[in-house]
């Protein structure tokens, strides 16, 4: 399946659950790989909303702001995502995104 017909099956299946963090994630995801920095942080925030516990959208949404620059911006998510973690009780997040915290500091 192409890029972009993902992408529209992504949004179709959204219109019908439009909190539904999976395939808001999965849609971020998409526009990362295609580039779309800005979007795919757009919907990561709504995974984070409605889901505080989607441990990945907070490394995601770090990455994705690195690779735009942010360093301050993408620590801050980490911070937010290791908290997350902790009060999840994910310990392998914790630890992914403990990693990629110190790689910035």
């Amino acid at each position: 399946m192409e890029q972009s017909e993902r992408v529209q099956k992504l949004k179709e299946m959204l219109e019908k659950s439009p909190q539904d963090s999976f395939l808001l994630y999965a849609l971020a995801m998409e526009y990362k790989k295609q580039g779309d920095g800005p979007a795919a942080i757009e919907l990561l925030d709504k995974v984070i909303l409605h889901e505080p516990g989607y441990c990945y959208a907070y490394y995601q949404k770090g990455q994705i702001l690195e690779s735009l620059g942010d360093s301050p911006a993408a620590a801050r998510v980490y911070r937010q995502g290791i908290d997350a973690a902790v009060i999840k009780g994910d310990g392998h997040a914790r630890e992914e995104l403990a990693a990629a915290l110190a790689l910035i500091e």
